[in-house]
């Protein structure tokens, strides 16, 4: 995130002020706490459904959760607001629970001096958003747990991440005592600092064409920070990126160039072998603490498993090379082993582990792996992991990783591992599982039934598409409005929170390949009226492109505005693509000039960084090839019609959109269809361009070629 810093001198002055009052002192600060004013004061997250929330709900302190009657509060007590926002799977989050928010001297000051408020960054992203761009221009940058100073109306003045108890009593301390001496000052810093938030919330730049120029600068920029001996970008902690594999993927196809897809195939391959890959049984933790993947932040979140099975595919079928099958199909079985509940919905996140105790279930101690296994077992183990005695991670433990010269390990093939690794799993199986944060998302729900509906139009598994009916199946009881609008969040049989733009965006995605899997009509003619809601409700119709939020809660300082791609993309470049594929699908082209202006919109921004916002250039791709809409004219139970469908899913061509008439009712709105009939009673596939179609053909072979021009890129 980045932030304008002009004009907001006046919030440096406070800021500096803050600053110098807490060097004075390297002491606790003694503040008169007065317990007569517990009337009516108690710790409100008792009441909520967050997990998150729910492990601060017996802390001391007097939380709120954010809304109209903590900010109520502030106001009539003339307060400032301490706002902490974190997460359940967050590392440091427990750690500055158990170092401060325990402890009642932290609560005394806490109670009598300030409102306090927890958010849940997961289910109020909307509020996160506001505050991290605020922490990121006074730190320089960020992270959680947050801890924000706010006015009383919202307007926040101070903040750091994480601050250890000493400090956090200090601060505490001074800023009570400034509020007490100087809250003007205070308050007419946040007014400068709100005013400046909301200009760079809310962009309002022109609107200009992105043409391949800007595939160019991406590929430039991404090749030279491009970490030629462990793969990856730069150096310290390296995170999954998906969508920045699935950008280079799509340079290589028009552009041709080799290296691109070697920094595709490289880094995905040193991710599956490292610790960020948990080799056992599947699935990928946050992020790598080093440069070499091989120790990493422990948790494993639903989101960046759903972009990693996705870019696992798409590599696969450019390269053709098992290995990517074989880790996009662990990771699919992992979420259906451990992330699904049993009506369908995806669940959010596993926990790292307490402070302290971070990797505990996944790491190995070598003495302990040699009593589990037999000596063959254990030297075949050893030579695989490189297992030391003295580890690779803290307390002499070992994170199990695959060297780059040794055979990626496959139980299938392997008989001795596999033994092993049924004892390995036996006996952490007797640890304490990490915990799991079993609420279900609306957005990150979205993306996952994108990547289990890809896997089955990759890999041919029913179960994934299986899998991905499911879930779409429990939003739509138990997270639709009667109106269709969407609830964010699902916990324990409730359904809350106003969904954001990535709710809608998200599932629209993931709906539209869940359609072209098994081409139910249902699920297309639902994200046409998503589609709309999302239109209605989020359309910055001035400016272009989609506000983060619906406009209807009068907490938020500012409506925001997304394009670049954090651990996720944004939910204006994943829309920019939905209604690009919905044009082809409907032939409206009021799907189309939105798409384009939602890219339009955000020229100016990916001109100065490319890199950053490479979800957007998978949509500009896909507008400024020579995009496919491709109908077949055929019965599903047909072999001959999945035989066309399969060489069209047997390649990569990501810029197309296939359409199935199996005979009966299709959606009104996929006028693709309308016309195509079957060859003499053989299944028949019609490849078109912006309408225009090639010669309709029976055969595979001719499908394929047809559908595999494209426009190339000359640097």
């Amino acid at each position: 995130m980045r932030f304008v810093r002009a004009a907001i001198s006046k919030f440096y002055a406070v800021i500096v002020v803050v600053l110098i009052i807490l060097s004075l002192s390297t002491e606790p600060s003694v503040l008169a706490i007065d317990a007569s004013s517990a009337s009516g004061k108690y710790n409100r997250l008792i009441n909520e459904k967050s997990p998150y929330l729910l492990q601060h709900a017996h802390n001391p302190i007097w939380w709120y959760s954010w809304g109209e009657e903590a900010l109520a509060a502030a106001k009539r007590e003339n307060k400032p607001i301490f706002l902490s926002i974190g997460y359940s799977t967050c590392y440091w989050c427990h750690f500055m629970e158990k170092d401060s928010f325990e402890k009642e001297d932290v609560a005394a000051v806490l109670n009598e001096h300030f409102i306090s408020i927890k958010v849940d960054r997961e289910e109020r992203p909307d509020v996160d958003n506001i505050y991290m761009t605020a922490l990121v221009s006074m730190t320089g940058g960020g992270g959680w747990p947050m801890s924000m100073f706010l006015t009383p109306e919202g307007k926040p003045f101070f903040g750091a991440s994480t601050i250890q108890h000493d400090r956090f009593i200090r601060i505490l301390g001074q800023i009570a005592a400034v509020w007490k001496t100087d809250a003007a000052k205070i308050r007419e810093s946040g007014d400068a600092v709100a005013l400046q938030l909301r200009a760079y919330l809310n962009p309002q730049g022109g609107r200009r064409d992105i043409g391949e120029e800007a595939l160019i600068s991406f590929y430039n920029t991404a090749e030279s920070q491009f970490d030629k001996t462990y793969g990856g970008f730069g150096g310290g902690n390296k995170f999954p990126r998906p969508h920045v594999f699935m950008a280079l993927l799509r340079y290589h196809r028009r552009a041709g160039d080799p290296q691109a897809l070697k920094i595709v195939t490289e880094t995905l391959k040193a991710k599956a072998r490292g610790g960020i890959h948990d080799v056992l049984v599947g699935g990928f933790h946050r992020y790598s603490v080093d440069g070499k993947w091989e120790v990493p932040h422990f948790e494993k979140m639903l989101y960046d498993n759903a972009g990693l099975i996705v870019a696992y595919l798409e590599a696969y079928q450019v390269t053709k090379d098992p290995e990517f099958a074989r880790i996009a199909r662990k990771t699919m079985d992992w979420v259906l082993a451990e992330m699904t509940h049993p009506s369908g919905g995806f669940y959010s996140a596993q926990d790292a582990g307490d402070f302290g105790e971070e990797g505990d279930y996944y790491a190995w101690r070598y003495d302990e792996s040699r009593q589990l296994l037999t000596p063959e077992e254990f030297e075949h183990v050893r030579k695989l992991f490189r297992l030391t005695p003295e580890g690779n991670f803290d307390h002499n433990r070992n994170v199990i990783h695959v060297p780059a010269d040794v055979s990626f390990p496959d139980p299938a093939a392997d008989t001795l591992y596999a033994a092993a690794r049924g004892k390995l799993l036996a006996a952490r199986a007797k640890r304490e599982r990490p915990r799991l944060d079993d609420k279900v998302l609306v957005d990150w729900n979205g993306l996952m039934i994108a990547a289990m509906a890809f896997g089955h139009q990759a890999l041919g598994d029913e179960k994934y598409l299986r899998a991905a009916r499911k879930a779409a199946g429990f939003i739509s009881k138990n997270m639709t409005k009667k109106d269709g609008r969407l609830h964010r969040r699902w916990r324990d049989g409730e359904a809350s929170n106003r969904a954001v733009v990535n709710d809608y965006a998200f599932l629209i995605h993931g709906l539209i390949e869940l359609y072209q899997s098994d081409f139910d009509s249902r699920w297309f003619e639902w994200a046409i009226q998503l589609q709309e809601l999302q239109d209605k409700d989020f359309w910055d119709e001035p400016n272009g492109g989609y506000f983060f939020d619906d406009a209807k809660d009068a907490t938020l300082l500012s409506r925001s505005k997304e394009y670049d791609d954090m651990a996720m993309p944004s939910g204006n470049s994943i829309a920019a693509l939905n209604l690009l594929r919905l044009a082809d699908f409907t032939y409206d082209d009021k799907y189309k000039k939105r798409a384009n202006d939602v890219i339009r919109s955000s020229a100016g921004m990916v001109a100065r960084s490319p890199f950053a916002y490479a979800q957007i250039l998978v949509a500009v791709d896909y507008a400024i090839d020579r995009s496919k809409e491709i109908a077949i004219a055929g019965k599903l139970d047909d072999e001959r019609t999945m035989k066309l469908l399969r060489a069209l899913r047997s390649k990569y061509l990501p810029n197309k959109v296939v359409a199935v008439s199996d005979g009966l009712k299709s959606a009104a709105a996929l006028v693709l269809l309308d016309g195509k009939t079957p060859t003499r009673g053989a299944p028949t596939a019609y490849v078109c361009e912006e309408g225009l179609c090639q010669l309709p053909t029976t055969d595979a072979a001719t499908v394929l070629k047809q559908a595999e021009t494209r426009v190339l890129i000359k640097k």
